[in-house]
């Protein structure tokens, strides 16, 4: 090469160099797996545990630590052994366990356990926002935490799937209380729920549209019972229509109607959920007086009071009580009745949730790569950004999009 194609390639590479150039920008990915605490529910009437065997045996082959409390899948039926076997780490002290980075549990932490987090952890748990006092919330925000309700978390279309699915489980189970609440060896009747050739079938009034009805609804129909469906909303019974696919009875709740509906049924089914925390007494104290001897009331809503007017809270080992010669179930929680599928219903959903969060290596990076997350959001490194909690208890919350983004 001469000196002039020296100098003309020299030139040439000089002016490359001051040319902008696209930045590798390096991509952070954690490798360091979560340590995940799962506490023994200690809640009166639960018996569902967060996390299954198997899905501790997921997180784990991912890289995960996941520590159990002794005896806390017991109720579920599942053993210290089937979680040692998935490789969790057995604790024997509840302080202990509290230590995790992540503490994911099913029912709202007690005051007790409160005392033992930990500033910086992650609590994913239920929050039940409506009876959470401003003592409460204010001892979570000093902890320092980041505190997630599992039942705001919200899919990208939009649906709630834990609510959904715990929604599920209650209106099939609470079709299945009736049934047995009708055989004569629990008291009842001695009638079978539906029907068969030659016998009129069973009548069940549902009130209440929403995805208990629904699938309180749908295993009533599989079973052969006549159903009449009851509800506020005009469009909850439409919709409720088209996910059946068949034709029922539906009506808004106008006391006659109700009353006329329940004089003839056998089984009422309350499952009218109020947004505002409490339930709306719509069956009335002379409805029930005037039902059937020995017919079935199964209030799902007792959580929040229950929709029937003679319903009171009783339990799982003491479920029934009669007035007005009416059988009545009023347990809150149903759902830990069958506590092994509700905890695989929980856990299903729950596991992805972790593993994204182990993946982006910590909350903030978990929150600013899945918007839809953010919703569940209630206390965040110690600031409440709930704007309901915040009116209700007079806090002022702060924007968690701001938060995140001050963190990032």
């Amino acid at each position: 090469m001469d000196e002039l194609s020296k100098s003309s390639f020299s030139e040439l590479a000089k002016a490359a160099s001051l040319q902008p150039r696209e930045a590798l920008v390096e991509v952070h990915k954690s490798n360091k797996g979560l340590c995940i605490g799962v506490p023994r529910e200690i809640t009166l009437q639960e018996k569902r545990v967060a996390l299954t065997p198997s899905s501790v045996q997921l997180l784990v082959n991912n890289g995960n630590e996941v520590w159990i409390e002794t005896g806390a899948g017991k109720s579920a039926h599942f053993s210290d052994r089937d979680y040692s076997e998935a490789g969790a780490k057995i604790c024997y002290s509840t302080q202990e366990l509290y230590k995790a980075e992540v503490i994911v549990k099913v029912e709202p932490p007690t005051e007790q356990e409160i005392a033992f987090l930990q500033p910086q952890q992650l609590l994913i748990s239920a929050i039940q926002l409506n009876s959470r006092s401003d003592s409460y919330i204010r001892s979570l925000m000093q902890k320092k935490i980041s505190a997630i309700a599992f039942e705001f978390l919200k899919s990208a279309d939009g649906i709630y799937p834990i609510v959904r699915s715990m929604s599920e489980i209650a209106g099939v189970s609470a079709i299945s209380v009736a049934g047995e609440l009708l055989c004569s060896t629990a008291g009842g009747k001695g009638e079978m729920l539906g029907g068969v050739t030659g016998i009129p079938p069973t009548e069940i009034v549902i009130i209440g549209a929403g995805t208990v009805g629904e699938y309180a609804a749908r295993t009533a129909i599989g079973a052969g019972a006549t159903v009449k469906v009851f509800d506020n909303s005009i469009e909850k019974l439409r919709k409720l229509q088209n996910n059946l696919g068949v034709k029922i009875f539906t009506s808004l709740i106008h006391p006659k109607i109700l009353q006329k509906a329940l004089l003839t049924s056998d089984v009422a089914i309350g499952c009218l959920w109020s947004e505002e925390g409490r339930s709306m007494h719509v069956v009335s104290e002379e409805m029930v007086s005037k039902m059937k001897p020995l017919s079935v009331i199964v209030d799902v809503c007792i959580d929040q009071g229950g929709c029937i007017e003679t319903s009171e809270i009783t339990t799982h080992e003491n479920p029934t009580f009669i007035k007005h010669e009416v059988i009545h179930y009023c347990v809150p929680n149903i759902n830990s009745r069958v506590s092994r599928t509700a905890s695989y219903a929980l856990s299903n959903i729950l596991t992805p949730i972790l593993l994204d969060v182990a993946d982006a290596g910590n909350i903030t990076d978990y929150l600013w790569s899945q918007p839809c997350a953010r919703n569940g959001v209630y206390i965040y490194k110690g600031n409440l950004t709930n704007k309901h909690l915040g009116n209700r208890l007079n806090i002022y919350p702060k924007d968690l999009d701001l938060l995140i983004a001050a963190h990032a």
